[in-house]
């Protein structure tokens, strides 16, 4: 548990969704302005530009205002509770070799230099900006005032309603699986903070995998990706209920 009085503003579940929302308003404003097409989002150097790096850009500014404001850095990217067990390793690994795989299987031949650089750029700030947002100051709110299986759950769940507004830009009801994929990617994303005590190898891998979704699109990794969210959401709750559990005899 953070303790509250070393942070400029003490922690309130309702400050973090503030910033949830903050971020998706100026995301998502910046989309409308420029014309979206999620589909083609990954087409030339300047649907790259003005749909990949430009929104996350605005979101980065917003974000980083916003959790200096807070004074809620370091609780939101170092981990506070005790680390997992270190063979929870498996599922992040797991997926950042998918995610090489792809990008080696993919086809990327239309992809330009200016094109690779736009891409690393947004998958970084992809990584950095919706880590932060959700599986940040969103845990550091959550903790305030719920146990750890309601932060997991709700932190995930934000993670992949974050994607919903995808469906009226170009995915359509494609964009319904999006949610479930990423709450499942989310999962993996959480574990990955509690065993190695830091956001920061999380948000390098959100960035990776990103990366090789749009450099690289391929439907075997991505399913593959499916079946490690999915069991690992089954260990998450698992190992959650235990740590509670411990904690409860431990405090009794």
């Amino acid at each position: 548990m953070t303790d509250d009085r070393s942070l400029r503003i003490a922690p309130r579940v309702w400050l973090g969704v503030l910033a949830y929302l903050l971020y998706l308003a100026v995301f998502y404003g910046v989309w409308i302005i420029n014309g979206i097409d999620y589909n083609k989002i990954g087409d030339s150097e300047d649907t790259l530009w003005k749909w990949y790096v430009a929104p996350l850009l605005a979101g980065t500014v917003v974000i980083v205002i916003v959790v200096s404001i807070y004074g809620w850095w370091r609780p939101s990217l170092f981990e506070t509770k005790k680390r997992l067990p270190a063979w929870v390793w498996i599922f992040p690994g797991l997926l950042a070799v998918l995610a090489l795989i792809g990008l080696f299987v993919g086809d990327t031949s239309g992809v330009t230099p200016t094109m690779w650089v736009l891409l690393v750029v947004g998958s970084v700030l992809v990584g950095f900006n919706e880590e932060l947002v959700t599986r940040g100051q969103l845990i550091v709110a959550l903790r305030s005032r719920f146990g750890e299986l309601g932060v997991w759950f709700f932190s995930t769940l934000l993670f992949a309603l974050l994607h919903l507004p995808n469906t009226l830009f170009g995915t359509g009801v494609f964009g319904l699986t999006q949610v479930g994929t990423t709450f499942l990617l989310g999962t993996v994303f959480y574990l990955l903070r509690r065993v190695s005590g830091t956001l920061i190898i999380a948000m390098l891998l959100h960035g990776l995998w990103d990366f090789s979704t749009f450099a690289a699109p391929s439907g075997l990794t991505g399913i593959a990706g499916v079946i490690v969210g999915g069991v690992a959401v089954i260990v998450a709750i698992i190992l959650i209920r235990k740590e509670t559990r411990n904690t409860d005899k431990v405090t009794a």
